[in-house]
């Protein structure tokens, strides 16, 4: 992951879809953001650079990965976990979580929970998660994921935590077949987080693009590889 991140047709298109998200709210001026369960570090300095004058913050279980984060991103990254978050109530203007409500060990209501604590009154939560359960690969094994999520799951879990405004869509829509066909059909035995052949790496990256315009024109396709979602706390 550290290694791809920053050129993966992946993080980017996701990288990518959680800033608009987010700039979608009407972004304040200065706000303090955090990146719950940042990883080593990739989204964390990808959005410390699209929001000048913010204060980004990490927080990330795996010591290593911390050290890892600091390094790429020049942010303050506290090791923890997202069932105890260390900030006070009402804190944060937003709060990014991407892919980690669904793996082992978490639990989604609890950290949602935290989540609602620690963002002020107006403040967006943003998150991504893999969809459909019946989807769950090697891959999902490979990068310790435990569940994968459908649309109106992941609005009612929302909902139940007291958050407002709840929007959720599934994204990677146009490459869902070929997902499919290697997930389940294929014989893939581990993660998929790997850089492909250069020609691929502009392909799939141009048809996440592609998608974002269509997403932004109103045309959004019924189904997808992930969920992305947003939520206010009232």
């Amino acid at each position: 992951m550290a290694a791809v991140e920053e050129r993966m047709w992946w993080y980017r298109g996701l990288h990518a879809r959680l800033i608009a998200a987010w700039r979608s709210g009407g972004a304040p001026q200065r706000p303090w953001l955090l990146d719950a369960g940042c990883g080593t570090g990739g989204f964390l300095a990808r959005l410390a650079a699209n929001a000048p004058g913010a204060q980004a913050f990490g927080l990330e279980l795996d010591e290593t990965a911390c050290s890892i984060a600091r390094a790429k991103s020049g942010c303050a990254i506290a090791v923890g976990d997202v069932h105890a978050l260390p900030f006070v109530e009402a804190s944060l203007d937003a709060i990014f979580s991407a892919d980690v409500l669904c793996h082992r060990g978490v639990e989604a209501a609890a950290a949602l929970a935290g989540f609602r604590r620690c963002l002020k009154p107006g403040g967006m939560l943003i998150l991504n998660l893999p969809a459909y359960r019946w989807l769950y690969s090697a891959h999902d094994a490979a990068v310790d994921n435990a569940r994968r999520f459908d649309r109106g799951e992941l609005v009612r879990l929302l909902a139940a935590a007291g958050f407002a405004g709840v929007r959720a869509r599934y994204w990677n829509s146009l490459l869902f077949p070929l997902m499919l066909l290697r997930r389940k059909l294929g014989r893939a035995r581990a993660s998929d987080v790997a850089l492909l052949p250069a020609p691929v790496e502009r392909l799939f990256s141009a048809c996440l693009v592609l998608e974002g315009r269509l997403g932004e024109a109103g045309i959004r396709l019924p189904f997808g590889g992930s969920i992305l979602a947003t939520a206010v706390r009232p």
